[in-house]
């Protein structure tokens, strides 16, 4: 990563906003563990909506393909 002169620096010649590395770690490892039940239940929710409106519309073309050929 490269040295930016402009940026506020602390006595010791480092980042007194805090440690970079330590909030990417954080973001990498997807937040705090309360976060990952809510990601996989809104997954799960939302693949169930697809399978649910797949066989809807699988339903539809067949009613209609039943009426015109019928």
């Amino acid at each position: 990563m490269a040295h930016n002169p402009q940026a506020p620096q602390g006595p010791e010649g480092h980042d007194p906003s805090g440690s970079t590395q330590m909030f990417r770690a954080f973001v990498d490892e997807g937040g705090s563990p309360q976060a990952r039940p809510q990601a996989a239940a809104s997954s799960s929710g939302s693949r169930l909506g697809v399978i649910v409106g797949v066989v809807v519309v699988l339903a539809v073309v067949a009613a209609v393909a039943w009426l015109a050929l019928g």
